[in-house]
């Protein structure tokens, strides 16, 4: 049995940290279930700020020294001053920092790109480095200058039986046909582009966006301007229970976005048997396959966006087909299957 560390300053709040957080401790469940022993090391204030993370990552050098473990897992920029000596030190970049960065704006920006050059040096500094795919693996050799070939690449992974259970205690509900989004409402989230596409869907469809972030109100008044305001639902951020019902629900899943490391929400889709709409750009089409469990447009094509949601409105054997298909496909992310993967890449058996 091993003993790792995992260190984290994401939140343990969807709401503040998105899906990494999801991601974290899903991997943490996972490989706990194969009988080996997780710490997790995390802050005391789940409201995380760039100055807080950067003060947890020095207060907690002292607490890595103390713990005696085969692996330090750090993820993302967390871990950065994790001592050098004795345990394997693991970089796990969730979201290249650097790369987000490139798609905001304001303090976001800043704040992303403050973050960034920790990050940079926690991947130049660690014995080995994880990222969830490929693209990820690109833009942090090419954003942080270390050598494509030693990063290892091992995907998101979900729980298929917990999103069964959920799913099947779902009630069904009836209605309009549902256009679902779920997503922290970022620019490079690109909700912005699919309320222009969905404004010109039959009137009878709504979309309902799960999300917070601080896009939500200029998101809100585009609705308004738009015209379509009563067709659309800010729903916020949803515990998993009404989560799950959201996408048992839903007619179809939807995200334009415009930058994605990885994207576990289309994982949830497929895990839903929902077909998926999204765009041809960074990992998307790692995780979702064009034409097989998803149809892809390019990013800010609002116009090829507005033709697939009417396409998949109104062929329900189309929208069987995509969906069937995403729920075989999601097996392979299965978190038992990417925790031994995990364990692999960093040299554990």
């Amino acid at each position: 049995m091993a003993r790792l560390i995992f260190v984290t300053g994401t939140s343990s709040s969807v709401a503040e940290g998105s899906g990494t957080w999801v991601g974290i401790s899903g991997l943490r469940d996972a490989i706990v279930a194969l009988g080996h022993e997780v710490v997790m090391v995390t802050p005391d204030d789940e409201h995380t700020t760039t100055r807080s993370r950067i003060r947890f990552n020095v207060r907690i050098r002292k607490t890595l020294r103390s713990i005696r473990a085969d692996a330090i897992i750090g993820f993302d920029l967390d871990g950065v001053f994790a001592p050098r000596k004795g345990a394997l030190h693991v970089a796990a970049i969730k979201g290249v920092l650097a790369d987000e960065a490139k798609h905001e704006g304001g303090i976001e920006r800043l704040a992303l790109t403050i973050q960034a050059r920790l990050e940079a040096r926690h991947v130049r500094h660690a014995d080995r480095v994880v990222t969830t795919s490929a693209y990820s693996a690109g833009r942090i050799a090419s954003f942080y200058g270390i050598d494509r070939e030693k990063i290892a690449i091992v995907p998101e992974l979900i729980d298929l039986d917990a999103w069964d259970r959920a799913l099947a205690g779902a009630p069904r509900e009836q209605g309009p046909p549902r256009i679902l989004t779920v997503a922290h409402l970022y620019p490079r989230k690109g909700v912005d582009t699919l309320l222009r596409a969905f404004a010109t869907t039959p009137r009878d469809a709504v979309l309902r966006i799960v999300g917070s972030g601080p896009e939500r109100e200029r998101l809100e008044e585009l609705s308004h301007t738009l015209a379509i305001a009563d067709r659309v639902h800010f729903l916020g951020h949803l515990p998993f229970t009404a989560l799950a019902a959201e996408y048992r629900n839903a007619t179809l899943f939807a995200l334009p976005t415009e930058q994605e490391g990885f994207g576990i929400v289309f994982l949830e889709a497929m895990a839903s048997g929902l077909p998926i709409i999204a765009t041809r750009v960074a990992a998307v089409p790692e995780v979702v396959s064009d034409g097989v469990t998803a149809l892809l447009a390019n990013p800010g094509d609002e116009s090829t966006l507005a033709q697939l949601l009417e396409t998949l409105l109104g062929d329900a054997a189309l929208r069987k087909r995509l969906g069937d298909a995403g729920r075989a496909h999601v097996a392979r992310f299965a978190a038992p299957v990417v925790a031994r993967q995990f364990l692999a890449a960093i040299g554990i058996t």
